[in-house]
């Protein structure tokens, strides 16, 4: 947590390098989530011209359900982030930059990095995880009477029925290269 005053008094501000244990807050969140070890953290949030700028890198082991066989599945991750803040006193100065969603209103008087770091893993959770088993296999599940499709099989699928549905496909073959009068 970053006092607003004390980003303020530190012209080359704040640099920061700390270890956040996250697992239960984001457990609680997201249920999804199995496990999250320690998130490595480090940055500098500093003042410029009423806006208070945070910067930093996380690095963070996450471990989520596969998509497709719910096994679980470990995820290095890495980002690297910056946030835009403004006090709510100053945010009528700069009000085209808070109706464009540019920067984020600071509610109090201090910057919480635990809620920046818990909300940016939550947002670049992957949609898709596979283990590498199921990234290597080309044969996606089926049963009877269905089966997983990729979006290229799905539209060269739909591309057959529709060239099968056509009122000329009854014509193909009628006439053959050997055919000549």
């Amino acid at each position: 947590m970053f006092r607003l005053t004390d980003i303020r008094k530190q012209p080359d501000g704040i640099t920061f390098q700390q270890t956040l244990h996250l697992e239960e807050v984001l457990k609680a969140r997201e249920p999804e989530i199995l496990a999250l070890g320690p998130v490595a953290v480090q940055g500098q949030v500093s003042h410029d011209q009423g806006l208070y700028l945070l910067t930093y890198t996380m690095t963070y082991q996450l471990t989520l359900p596969s998509s497709r066989s719910l096994e679980p599945v470990l995820l290095d991750n890495s980002q690297a982030l910056q946030e835009v803040f403004i006090a709510a006193s100053d945010v009528a100065a700069k009000q085209e930059l808070v109706d464009d969603d540019l920067v984020l209103i600071v509610e109090g008087d201090h910057i919480d990095l635990t809620e920046s770091v818990v909300d940016n893993i939550l947002l670049n959770l992957p949609s898709r995880v596979l283990t590498p088993e199921e990234e290597q296999e080309e044969d996606l599940p089926s049963g009877q009477n269905w089966s997983v499709l990729t979006e290229s099989q799905y539209d060269a699928q739909k591309q057959a029925e529709k060239e099968a549905s056509s009122p000329f496909a009854g014509l193909a073959g009628l006439f053959s290269e050997d055919d000549t009068n």
